[in-house]
């Protein structure tokens, strides 16, 4: 709720917010001014008086504070979040590729290959049919996401502070799709990561007005997948890695294909439907790779894309040690870190994984290796890729490099960007041998 309390900066801080970002954290705070309860909104002044935004304030979590508006004066009413919600599908409409119903003007099903990477598609229209609809912060609605898989949305809130807000924004945007002529047959919440625990919440699960079927089938670059939006990772699926996947299509045609840390499959059903020659897919999780096989009969391509389960640190020095040899090898491990202290050890891991990986390339071949931590930096993982390539003897060429989808966008500041928008690190690399 909206007060008149005050909270003034220490001299010299409020670094993150005067750069372009969102947060203020409890050592840059001098003093409050006014009662308050967690969650309420308050006002920002820098240590002279002068004011810098309103954000709601939560004593419990190290951001103390995440900005909601750069404008003391602004309230932050139904009105105010029925722009934040219009400008983010806004830009949706503008930066998603288009053409993902997969007809063409003449009523031909488009190929996965002619699929276009940016813009407006052979269709004339954006693909929507799942994306991200709101991404926190470098939406500037901090602390709240919301994807869209179909005619589903799933929220995930993990800040307090925008607990009050979370219903109103649902609403407002099925408000602002029916505009569009979407109709948003369910909304569903999984608020159940352990962030939460540092805002002093709950973890929350459910569904957010009626009940409806889960399992939700989605069309993307021309790949059916079922999302089980219930039980599914995050918030189902992994919509981050769309265009990257796209990517690869190019690439894998008529190649023998190795998908590490498949989860659903998504990257060797890219290769399967771009007509790679055989396509095999890694993944720990029984239930992942269960997920994969089903979703691998529904695009008609059990013949050539075979999933197993397998820990993938222990199966890729089997399988070279076996002889084995693939055009297309790709990496896309889960975070080795999530803190700043551990990176480090998760150095180590992205060089083991990228060492084994690249023994398994053959030469001329290509390897797609990434990570989505944003401790890990573009620069941090290049060099660490770089010396698994010297160690195992092999010369890299850059042919990409790419982030997250332009539905993740990545918030830039004064002088760089907003690091935890900018999570997603995606390089596409043709191996040689020394020779």
């Amino acid at each position: 709720m909206e007060n008149h309390t005050i909270v003034t900066l220490k001299k010299g801080e409020g670094r993150t917010i005067k750069a372009g970002g969102a947060w203020i954290f409890d050592n840059e705070i001098d003093t409050i001014t006014g009662t308050f309860t967690n969650g309420d909104i308050v006002v920002v002044h820098d240590f002279d008086g002068y004011p810098m935004g309103r954000g709601f304030i939560n004593q419990n979590s190290k951001i103390r504070i995440r900005m909601m508006t750069r404008k003391a004066d602004q309230l932050i009413d139904d009105n105010f979040l029925r722009m934040r919600v219009q400008n983010a599908w806004d830009y949706r409409k503008q930066v998603m590729a288009g053409g993902n119903d997969n007809v063409s003007a003449a009523g031909e099903t488009d190929t996965a290959g002619e699929a276009c990477e940016a813009g407006i598609g052979r269709t004339g229209r954006p693909d929507l049919n799942c994306c991200r609809v709101i991404f926190g912060e470098a939406d500037f609605l901090p602390g709240i996401t919301v994807d869209k898989y179909a005619d589903v949305l799933v929220v995930e809130c993990l800040a307090l502070g925008m607990e009050q807000f979370k219903v109103k924004i649902v609403e407002l945007l099925k408000e602002v799709l029916a505009a569009d002529g979407i109709n948003i047959r369910g909304v569903y919440e999984r608020s159940d990561a352990n962030e939460r625990k540092k805002e002093g919440l709950p973890k929350v699960k459910g569904f957010i007005g009626a009940e409806f079927d889960t399992n939700v089938e989605i069309v993307e670059n021309a790949v059916h997948y079922m999302v089980d939006v219930e039980n599914g990772q995050k918030t189902g699926f992994f919509l981050d890695q769309k265009y990257n996947r796209l990517a690869m299509q190019r690439i894998c045609k008529g190649k023998r294909v190795l998908d590490c840390f498949t989860h659903m499959g998504t990257f060797a059903l890219n290769a399967g439907i771009a007509g790679a020659s055989e396509v095999t897919g890694l993944d720990i999780s029984e239930y992942a790779v269960k997920q994969a096989t089903e979703n691998a009969k529904r695009n008609n391509l059990s013949d050539t894309v075979k999933f197993r389960v397998a820990n993938v640190l222990d199966e890729l020095p089997r399988l070279a040690a076996d002889g084995e040899k693939y055009d297309v090898v790709i990496l896309d491990p889960p975070a080795f870190t999530k803190s700043r202290e551990a990176t480090k050890n998760a150095i180590k891991g992205y060089r083991e994984i990228n060492m084994k990986g690249l023994k398994l390339v053959k030469d001329g071949g290509f390897l797609a290796t990434c990570s989505c931590s944003h401790f890990m930096t573009q620069e941090l993982l290049a060099k660490t890729v770089k010396e698994a390539a010297r160690a195992t003897h092999k010369r890299l060429r850059q042919v990409e490099f790419r982030t997250q989808g332009p539905d993740h966008p990545i918030l830039w500041a004064n002088s760089a960007n907003v690091p935890e928008s900018y999570y997603l690190k995606f390089f596409i690399f043709q191996v040689v041998d020394e020779k």
